[in-house]
């Protein structure tokens, strides 16, 4: 890696910033594997759900923040098929193109680099992202920089502009491609939050996240935002050009650093502004919040790792993770879990009752993920020390979302699989669909919350009812019709709370909704489950983005 390189054309170079090429959900020779799409949650979340699994497509955002922050004629393409990339390179002759990758598309990120050799033999060739935590990247692909950890300051040095100005933040829409049941949100509906970046790493790290060895390691993070009130008006701003009030914070822990949440929440109370937000957070960062406070704050989703009751990690410390969750969804609080399967003490015959102790937290959503030694992390470095790493595996296997890729004292590679898949069977069996599950949640908030002396939760919480009455009635209708056949104890749950709903939140329009939109949503989920026993899957649109290209 280069530390201070400079481009000889400095601000003048024009610039290309990438994400690798489609499609992606099949098997092909560049490493796309069909059991890894580009849909986090169809991913990792609610793959075993069938037509109930939620489907949304996410942006690069890391290329679409270095693109707000440079002064350089520059586009970023996102999503592109390789036919597209090539036909870009071809048409504006750039002199930077910057790839960015995960470690599972090495295969294409080299590919990509032979394209731009073919193409423009000139231009310099920048390669980042988590690819980038591959140990020799260097000899395995054909780069002249490849750039670990936050690339906006290394990108402003690299093309002669002062790597400490102040970040710009982009307004970033978090999702695209909503589809649930079968049914495709029109586009401007396609995405309901914006997604706000404060920081990257993780103070915690945990020996086997990628996201905090790539970003310097346990107590390492780097702040984009110092403040509650700079990450406000960056929230501020977001509203007034996207028009969404809800808000994604991409931040590994964003419950953890208190006096910045609360100053955010002082700027809110201020202006009145009824906002909620998802975030990351561990247990015991939670923990130092009231219940109000996080009402108040908006949080109304949380992303937490259960991992396992004996993995011994710092962010469980002291945390009864089980009656943790049970009180935030009590508040209204949607939590998505997230447990490690095939951690070193799991075996054959504990691993069931670790996997149903994590579905007997009930969450809204849940993860489960295999113990992976990705490159770049304290695990890998750990278990290559102690030969525990098999030599065969391919990069672009190595996810966390199909076998092993390291020798375990008691479970096969095969095994592994195995046992992953059942847990998300058994997450669903348990608990039935996610899409239940958070109107379950939804509507705890409002019955406790409904009039709270705080207009701003008041708002929040009748738009939220709106929601239930309308789409999610009709969602919920047909839900108990397309599980008539199959599952009569989830069916008397969803009916249970459809009712419910309609007694809350306004029984005449639950109805109407019901009746008239409900079984056209049921029509799409049979539609859904047809086209996915054929093997149908859903790819992303491309995205072609420019700035400052009135002076290219």
């Amino acid at each position: 890696m280069s530390h201070s390189p400079l481009h000889p054309l400095g601000p003048r170079a024009r610039v290309l910033l990438s994400s690798v090429f489609g499609p992606y959900a099949r098997n092909d020779e560049f490493g796309s594997r069909a059991i890894n799409p580009m849909e986090l949650y169809h991913n990792q979340v609610t793959r075993e759900q069938g037509p109930y699994s939620l489907r949304i497509f996410h942006r690069s955002w890391g290329i679409m923040f270095i693109q707000a922050n440079l002064d350089n004629p520059c586009t970023v393409l996102d999503f592109p098929t390789r036919e597209k990339f090539v036909e870009e390179l071809a048409r504006h002759k750039y002199d930077v193109v910057g790839i960015s990758s995960i470690i599972v598309n090495i295969g294409k990120v080299r590919e990509m680099c032979r394209l731009v050799r073919e193409t423009l033999p000139k231009a310099a060739i920048v390669v980042g992202g988590h690819v980038a935590a591959i140990p020799g990247l260097e000899y395995m692909i054909d780069a002249d920089h490849i750039v670990k950890g936050e690339g906006v300051r290394w990108m402003r040095s690299y093309l002669g502009q002062n790597p400490e100005a102040p970040l710009r933040h982009p307004p970033i829409s978090s999702g695209f491609g909503h589809r649930f049941m079968g049914l495709k949100m029109p586009a401007n509906l396609g995405s309901t939050a914006a997604t706000i970046i404060p920081s990257v790493g993780c103070p915690l790290g945990c020996n086997f996240c990628t996201t905090s060895a790539f970003f310097g390691g346990k107590g390492k993070f780097q702040n984009f935002l110092d403040t509650g009130e700079e990450i406000f008006h960056v929230m501020e701003d977001a509203e007034k050009k996207l028009g969404h009030k809800s808000f994604f914070m991409m931040d590994e822990n964003f419950l953890l650093h208190r006096p910045r949440a609360l100053d955010l929440l002082e700027c809110m109370r201020q202006a009145g502004k009824s906002w909620e937000m998802y975030v990351f957070s561990s247990a015991n960062a939670i923990r130092k919040y009231t219940m109000e406070e996080l009402v108040q704050l908006g949080v109304t989703w949380v992303w937490m790792g259960l991992e396992s009751p004996q993995s011994g990690y710092a962010k469980l410390s002291g945390a009864d993770t089980l009656s943790l969750v049970r009180e935030l969804r009590a508040h209204g609080i949607r939590v998505l879990g997230s447990t490690i399967v095939g951690m070193e003490h799991h075996t054959p015959d504990n691993i069931a009752e670790e996997i149903d102790y994590a579905c007997a937290h009930e969450t809204d959503f849940h993860q489960f993920m295999l113990y992976t030694p990705l490159p770049g992390t304290p695990l890998n470095a750990q278990l290559a020390q102690e030969g525990k790493l098999l030599p065969d595996v391919d990069l672009a296997d190595v996810h966390g979302q199909d076998k092993f890729n390291w020798k375990h004292p008691f479970i096969s590679r095969e095994d592994s699989k195995r046992f992953l898949d059942w847990a998300f069977k058994r997450d669903f069996e348990l608990n039935g669909p996610s899409l239940y599950r958070i109107c379950r949640t939804t509507l705890e908030g409002i019955k406790r919350y409904r009039d709270y002396p705080d207009l701003r939760v008041r708002e929040r919480l009748e738009r939220e009812a709106k929601n239930l009455r309308l789409q999610y009635s009709a969602l919920l209708w047909a839900m108990e019709k397309h599980l008539e056949k199959t599952n009569h104890a989830a069916v008397e749950k969803v009916a249970a709370l459809r009712k419910e709903i309609a007694r809350e939140c306004g029984a005449l329009r639950s109805r109407l909704a019901s009746w008239s939109l409900g079984p056209v949503m049921l029509w799409t989920t049979w539609r859904e489950q047809r086209r996915l026993a054929r093997g149908i899957t859903y790819e992303p649109k491309t995205f072609i983005e420019r700035a400052n290209w009135g002076e290219a």
